[in-house]
């Protein structure tokens, strides 16, 4: 990995107090002005799509986010422009940006890098163009205990987007002077220095070894890691806004640019002041479990779990499965906000309940077909025809049932210690709550009861406390900037419905998979 020098960082004036936090994630992406409260004073967003890449392989969208990000911050009121202090970025994983030469890099002399300045387009990684390139050389790939990434579908291990690029795109590679992730490429457009950061790099990418904290043997036998950038801390500021920047846009000249994350990771960071023990649930299509104090080795690669690491770099075991998708597919078109406390308590006492899984892309289920039953002895199965009948209520209360068991399940798979807390949708959702409040006790269950969105919170508390000089005694602006979580605690189940949901639990538990119900 080659090496840069970074710009001297210049002072911010008193009135700079704002935040811009750029969060792209994989169909959409939104831009947010964060006052040192934690306020946000305004926002705007974009839908993300893929392109076709000249080389007829699917790639990113970053001319239309480039042109986005101009035209959003151009249309803000100057008074809001020049309060920005910090610009800070975070980006869903498994993307990597190729640029071409620098002169000690710094910014090239003209403005090609207002075009992106990549040498190729960025793979998107629901690409499978690899396909065959993974099966030929999928002995190579470094065991799981080494890098903690598991052999995921599409392009979503990184490593094998980089392979093929190299071994298909000769000459393109041999253009290519560094390697950059997704967050790292954004803040090399805003400030021209180029880094990498190991959230990124150890996102289930097989170019990461969680064991040595460096570059995985694989990624080194095959020159994969020979042009990343610098590794830098998430929280660091890189450099300053480009000057052509700043003038296109109207934004302060001593703005600071911080090296970025990645997403999952940045809904993690927001939670560092509260030490390794907790388990964190991010929602919403996917339902990710991160356990920092977990334990490595009791992770299964075939449960679709992996190793991430935290912009500390420390390894974390991380669980997932597409809750959002499953739930959909049990609701049956029923109103998610139809599910309740009351009617969970008709739902245990008529014995519905549900084995997995409903949606065959990621998850410790994905290869299982899913079921509804009525009552245990004997069970009865319910045909998707009649589940249609049954009552919506009850339909999406046993859909949160279900994600409030496979939840709790992986929570116990990952080995967490310490509170779990619950962002995103799930968090106002009181039966997935109760479940697990139940089914975990007496861990302590805790609900994000924050209006910001979890990712955008924790990019903006990394850029709060940046690695930069600070003046003796300076404190932090505001309790939310020192680590306020805004959770609160949620209560487990009571009574019957308490004894009846730990039976159907002990029972549901037998019913899965063997490999799953013994791991």
């Amino acid at each position: 990995m080659t090496t840069t020098t970074p710009p001297a960082i210049q002072p911010l004036a008193a009135h700079q107090d704002l935040t811009m936090v750029v969060d792209i994630g994989k169909t959409h992406a939104k831009l947010l002005l964060i006052d040192a409260e934690g306020l946000v004073q305004t926002q705007a967003h974009s839908d993300n799509a893929a392109v076709t890449a000249p080389q007829g392989y699917l790639a990113l969208g970053v001319d239309r986010l480039r042109q986005w990000w101009l035209d959003s911050v151009q249309a803000w009121p100057e008074a809001l422009r020049e309060r920005v202090a910090r610009i800070v970025v975070s980006t869903h994983g498994a993307a990597f940006c190729a640029l071409g030469p620098s002169e000690d890099g710094a910014p090239p002399a003209d403005e090609a890098w207002l075009q992106g300045g990549l040498a190729m387009a960025p793979m998107d990684y629901e690409w499978d163009g690899h396909a065959a390139l993974r099966r030929a050389e999928a002995d190579a790939i470094d065991p799981f205990d080494e890098t903690g990434s598991p052999d995921l579908p599409l392009g979503l291990n990184a490593g094998w987007q980089l392979r093929w690029l190299q071994t298909r795109l000769p000459e393109a590679w041999a253009r290519t002077e560094h390697w950059l992730p997704y967050p790292q490429y954004w803040a090399w457009w805003l400030c021209g220095v180029r880094a990498s950061e190991r959230s990124s790099l150890g996102c289930h990418t097989h170019l990461w070894s969680v064991r040595a904290d460096g570059p995985s043997p694989w990624a080194r036998r095959h020159g994969l890691t020979d042009r990343l950038a610098p590794v830098r801390q998430a929280d660091e500021v890189l450099g300053g806004l480009r000057a052509a920047l700043a003038a296109r846009t109207g934004l302060p000249a001593n703005v600071q640019v911080l090296c970025g994350v990645h997403d999952s990771n940045a809904c993690l960071a927001r939670y560092r002041h509260m030490g390794r023990d907790l388990t964190l649930v991010s929602t919403g299509t996917w339902t990710v479990l991160m356990s920092p104090g977990g334990d490595v080795a009791s992770l299964h690669a075939e449960h679709d779990q992996l190793v991430n690491v935290s912009v500390a770099g420390q390894p974390v075991p991380t669980a997932r499965f597409m809750a959002g998708r499953e739930f959909a597919q049990l609701c049956d078109g029923a109103a998610p906000g139809l599910a309740s406390l009351a009617v969970l308590e008709d739902v245990l006492a008529q014995e519905w309940w549900a084995t997995p899984g409903f949606a065959a892309a990621g998850g410790p289920f994905a290869r299982e077909t899913g079921q509804v039953w009525r009552g245990w002895d004997p069970a009865t199965v319910v045909s998707a025809r009649a589940w249609h009948e049954v009552a919506p209520a009850i339909r999406a209360t046993l859909a949160s049932l279900y994600v409030g068991q496979v939840t709790a399940w992986l929570a116990k798979e990952v080995g967490g210690r310490g509170p779990l807390i619950v962002e995103g949708p799930q968090a106002d959702n009181p039966v997935i709550l109760a479940v697990l409040a139940t089914l975990l006790g007496p861990q302590q269950v805790l609900r994000s009861i924050d209006p910001m969105e979890g990712t955008a919170r924790g990019a903006w508390r990394l850029a709060q406390a940046p690695r930069v000089v600070r003046k003796p005694g300076q404190a932090l602006a505001s309790r939310a900037a020192q680590g306020e979580a805004f959770v609160e605690v949620v209560a487990p189940l009571r009574g019957m419905a308490l004894e009846r949901l730990r039976s159907l639990h002990t029972n549901w538990t037998q019913a899965l998979p063997t490999a799953a119900a013994e791991a």
